[in-house]
């Protein structure tokens, strides 16, 4: 019983130090990206130069997968045993974007266009908004999940909505282009079965792993572009 006791405290420990962390960036990367205004359009960032706001939506960005990391690796100390760690592997490779025409390669990735870039970021951005409710909602219903885990989760879900009015504006300026629409945004048909516990939790830590690798994606593909209109001799490191 003490060893139990002992864990639970070290597990709400560990969460108060990370929402301590977290908490100061939380609160500064909150209104940049707020970009709609009280009649719903995307006016707000409209009026930011280019650079700053390319320089907004990275650091957005980067905050997203920083906390999608954490986020993974917490389910994975929390609920993961150790002898299945490799089952994310084989997770995987069932990711919802694994079919997008996404390159993958730094050749790949080298080669693409500016304009391509920003809607490879757009697709990854609007085909996770769904999958993100559908796991905030099954994390609900875990007895012993964290408030740091469900917090984490949450503010991701919260936020890629506010990444997205970003990538849409920065392709209204750079790509002189109107609002976009994506035949890439995912239903929650194919998350409705209840399979049991074990299934459940390497599901959910698939998609966790899964976010976290786009999220990485998302991160790399917008500060490649911003590269691209600083210092194109050391974009080759991307």
């Amino acid at each position: 019983m003490q060893k139990v006791k002992d864990m639970s405290v070290c597990v709400v420990l560990q969460g108060c130090v990370w929402a301590i962390l977290l908490w100061p960036a939380w609160g500064a990367l909150g209104y940049p990206l707020d970009c709609k205004d009280e009649q719903g359009s995307i006016s707000r960032c409209s009026s930011i130069s280019l650079e700053k706001l390319l320089d907004r939506v990275i650091q957005h960005a980067e905050l997203i997968y920083r906390v999608s990391e954490e986020s993974c690796t917490l389910f994975e100390e929390m609920f993961v045993p150790f002898t299945m760690h490799s089952q994310k592997i084989r997770g995987s490779s069932s990711c919802v974007t694994k079919a997008f025409p996404i390159p993958g390669s730094k050749s790949e990735i080298q080669q693409i266009s500016d304009k391509w870039l920003l809607h490879s970021v757009l697709m990854l951005v609007q085909s996770w908004m769904e999958p993100l409710v559908y796991l905030q909602t099954t994390l609900d219903r875990y007895d012993d999940a964290p408030d740091t885990l469900l917090n984490k989760t949450k503010w991701v879900s919260d936020k890629l909505p506010s990444l997205e009015q970003g990538i849409v504006v920065l392709i209204r300026k750079m790509l002189d282009e109107g609002m976009l629409t994506s035949d890439y945004q995912l239903t929650l048909g194919h998350y409705d079965v209840q399979p049991e516990v074990v299934e459940s939790v390497l599901r959910d830590y698939a998609l966790l792993t899964c976010f976290k690798k786009d999220a990485h994606k998302m991160e790399t593909f917008l500060k490649l572009l911003k590269c691209r209109r600083t210092d194109k001799l050391s974009c080759f490191l991307f």
